[in-house]
């Protein structure tokens, strides 16, 4: 009787082509597809994956439980890789594989295979994230084996492979660069964009408009948060949006119409390798922007300060693949603590390409109108700035003597 994988399906080339060889290999094999907001006919791929010679293909709907469990605490937390990337592809991974094991474990199947390359990032998240859930599982990465890498070189051998077994390809040239997509973002990789200096096509984009091309007309919106977490946006045209899988989907339409959340990129992958990106996070991009302004408005300063470096641990751990580890498990709930006071509306106007702060509000803040204002003293003693200068002056006074005794 034949041994049970479970393989985490695109429908494209490689996993159909892994899907054909695992059979060979004489494994029963389930095919696995996340509907995590991808333009995917899911239909047309299950057929083909049944065609094949899969024995099921499971479609598991994780759009709500991505936005709510993964892009949301991201949001409160301040995730950005390298100060640019929002993560969401590293965001996703967690949350497929959450899903992966759930249905391996459904359909008894002692192993998970997948698809991600051995030079990606995201053969590590996948698997790191399946060991943390289920310390049991047995993992067949194909990429990584002797057997396949020595028959498939690269996409040509795939393509003959594919051919000689019936196995249908959607080939386009025209478009030579690899896409991953969700309901957060869009990235692309790969293809011509593997030299850094090549300009990405104009009709690579798909979710964003060109700056240049958006329209002249600004747009204010009002995002709201309470602890940090976004809770509502309102525009000047009286729509308002509060459940979270809505609002993304709002701020991506509309981010996209303003060319809001391109990102052209060069990052560093875990494993050492340096990789060029290009990606789109409209909504993303518009949520972040509010939230970081209404943050600095809210909490205190060295709060702040330890928050931002939590923060940049956390980002480590997310793009690294351990959101399922102890560290990230006990660093986000310091981050999350963080956000009690993070409450309140920040209005933004987007116009091409760019998300401009106009205003924030809080009904508690550290902000004092009175102790901070230009025209009048309020509870500030303006002779203690003298004292404070005078101590703040001793180390540099002490550094001028020893720098003239050198």
């Amino acid at each position: 009787m034949s041994e049970k994988v479970v393989l985490a399906y695109s429908g494209g080339l490689d996993t159909s082509c892994i899907l054909k060889w695992l059979l060979d290999q004489n494994y029963e094999v389930i095919c696995y597809m996340a509907n995590i907001g991808q333009e995917e006919d899911f239909d047309a791929a299950r057929t083909k994956a049944l065609k094949i010679g899969a024995s099921q293909v499971i479609i598991d709907g994780l759009n709500e439980d991505f936005v709510e469990n993964f892009v949301w605490p991201a949001v409160q937390m301040g995730l950005i890789y390298e100060t640019r990337y929002l993560l969401g592809t590293s965001l996703a991974r967690p949350c497929i594989t959450k899903g992966l094991v759930a249905c391996a474990k459904k359909v008894n199947a002692k192993y998970i295979s997948h698809g991600a390359t051995a030079k990606g990032n995201d053969q590590v998240r996948f698997e790191l994230s399946c060991y943390a859930l289920w310390p049991e599982v047995k993992i067949i990465a194909p990429w990584r084996l002797k057997e396949f890498i020595t028959r498939f070189g690269g996409r040509q051998d795939l393509l003959k492979y594919a051919k000689e077994n019936g196995i249908p390809v959607s080939v386009t040239p025209k478009e030579p660069w690899s896409m991953d997509a969700n309901i957060m973002h869009i990235s692309y990789e790969s293809g011509i964009l593997e030299n850094p200096e090549n300009i990405p096509p104009i009709n690579l984009y798909q979710m964003t408009k060109s700056p240049i091309e958006a329209t002249n007309t600004p747009l204010r919106l009002t995002v709201e948060f309470s602890k940090g977490l976004p809770t509502s946006i309102s525009t000047v045209y009286n729509l308002v949006v509060t459940k979270p899988l809505e609002i993304l989907l709002l701020l991506n339409k509309i981010g996209g119409e303003y060319g809001i959340g391109r990102i052209d990129i060069v990052e560093n992958r875990f494993i050492g390798l340096k990789s060029r990106g290009v990606y789109e996070t409209p909504g993303g991009h518009i949520l972040q922007t509010a939230h970081s302004d209404l943050e600095i408005f809210c909490l205190d300063k060295e709060v702040l300060r330890i928050k931002q470096y939590l923060r940049d641990k956390m980002v480590d751990f997310v793009y690294n693949g351990f959101w399922f580890s102890p560290e990230a498990e006990y660093t986000s709930k310091c981050l999350i603590e963080s956000q009690v006071n993070v409450n309140g509306k920040v209005i933004v106007q987007l116009y091409k390409g760019n998300v401009q702060i106009l205003g924030r509000s809080s009904k508690v803040s550290l902000y004092n109108e009175e102790l901070v204002s230009m025209d009048k003293h309020g509870d500030f003693n303006p002779e203690d700035a003298t004292g404070f200068i005078n101590i703040q002056a001793i180390r540099l006074k002490e550094y001028n003597r020893y720098k003239n005794q050198l």
